[in-house]
C-alpha cells in the first residue's frame, strides 16, 4: 500500500504500517543452478529466526510479522523456488526445498541457534530438514503444520492445488490483485493484510499485463511432497505448534496425534477465531503466542 493509503485510510493499525515499513535488505543466493531470494531486517539479538512460507506464497507474507522480532532476534524470511521472487525450475521436490532452506541459512551466517518458523507448508519442509539435519537448528514452530490422525479425512496437499501449467495474464494490475484469493479458501477479517500481500504476489509480463509471481507448473511438478511419520518421530529439537482454533487443515484431533508423534519437549496452542492461515487471521495474537513460543524453546535448550 502506497503512503496516501495510509493517510486515507483510519482502519489500518499503526502496527501494521510501523511493520511493513521496517528497513528490510534483499538477498540473492544460487542453490542447484537457481537463485532463491531471501529478505533480512536489521536485528539486535545474537540469535535468528528464519521464517518459511506456505505453498504459493513467498516471504512478504512475513512484512507484518517478522519486525516483530528484532529487537530481540535476527529475522530472515526466503522465498523458495517457483514462488516469490526466486527462480522458476523445471522440477521441485522436498529435497531441493531443504537443500534451498541450508543454502540460505549459510550465506546469511545463521548460527545452530536459529529457530525455524514454518507455515503449512513451509513446516513440512523445515520438517523434512531437520529429521535429516538434526543438529543445524535450535527449534522448530509449526505455523498449522503437522500430520493428520489415522482415519482423519487427508487433503492430498499437492493435486488440491489449483494450476493448470498456464499462467493466467491479468490486463492490468488493479485487477489482478483484485483477483488474489487463499488457499486453502477462507474468509479473512483484515483486508489492509490481504492488500498487501496482493500488490506484492503479481508481477508484470513481457508484452503486456499482470500475473501471479508462483510457478504455475508448480504443483504438477513437485515430486515427493508428502512426510511420513518417522520424520516427526526423529524430531530431536524442542517443537511447538501454533495453530488456528477454526483452521480444517490442522485440527485438535490432528493437534493431539502430534503430540504422540513429537517427542518431548513439545508446545501447541490454539490461536482463537482463526483458520489455517492463522498469522493474517489474528496478527497480533500470533506475534504474541510466537514469542512466548520462541521464549519457551530457549529456556528449554538452557537446561
Amino acid at each position: 500500500m502506497a503512503r496516501w493509503d495510509r493517510n486515507r485510510s483510519n482502519e489500518v493499525p499503526d502496527w501494521f504500517w510501523n511493520a511493513i515499513e521496517s528497513p528490510t535488505a534483499t538477498h540473492v543466493v544460487e542453490i542447484e543452478d537457481g537463485d532463491v531470494v531471501y529478505r533480512t531486517w536489521d536485528g539486535k539479538g545474537g540469535s535468528s529466526v528464519l521464517f518459511l512460507h506456505g505453498m504459493f506464497a513467498h516471504s512478504r507474507w512475513w512484512d507484518f510479522i517478522a519486525p516483530h522480532f528484532a529487537e530481540r532476534y535476527k529475522p530472515v524470511a526466503l522465498d523458495f523456488t517457483g514462488m516469490g521472487d526466486s527462480d522458476h525450475r523445471y522440477e521441485y521436490s522436498v529435497d531441493t526445498c531443504v537443500d534451498e532452506i541450508l543454502g540460505v541459512a549459510d550465506h546469511a551466517g545463521l548460527q545452530d541457534t536459529t529457530i525455524l518458523v514454518g507455515h503449512s507448508f513451509g513446516g513440512r519442509m523445515a520438517t523434512k530438514l531437520i529429521s535429516l539435519y538434526p543438529n543445524r537448528f535450535a527449534g522448530l514452530v509449526l505455523v498449522d503444520s503437522g500430520m493428520r490422525a489415522p482415519g482423519e479425512p487427508e487433503r492430498n496437499y499437492m493435486q488440491s492445488m489449483p494450476g493448470t501449467g498456464r499462467s493466467k495474464i491479468y490486463p492490468t494490475r488493479d485487477e489482478a490483485e483484485a483477483r488474489f484469493r487463499l488457499f486453502p479458501p477462507q474468509p479473512c477479517e483484515n483486508p489492509f493484510v490481504l492488500k498487501h500481500i496482493a500488490k506484492n504476489s503479481v508481477e508484470p509480463v513481457d508484452g503486456g499485463g499482470y500475473t501471479w509471481k508462483f510457478d504455475p507448473d508448480l504443483p504438477l511438478t513437485f515430486k515427493d511432497s508428502e512426510l511420513q511419520e518417522a520424520d516427526y518421530r526423529s524430531l530431536n529439537l524442542p517443537v511447538a505448534v501454533i495453530y488456528g482454533a477454526n483452521s480444517n487443515s490442522y485440527t485438535t484431533t490432528t493437534n493431539e496425534h502430534m503430540a504422540t508423534l513429537v517427542p518431548e519437549p513439545f508446545r501447541s496452542v490454539a490461536i482463537p477465531d482463526a483458520g489455517h492461515h492463522v498469522f493474517l487471521d489474528q496478527p497480533t495474537l500470533f506475534v504474541a503466542e510466537l514469542r512466548k513460543t520462541l521464549s519457551w524453546i530457549e529456556e528449554v535448550r538452557a537446561k
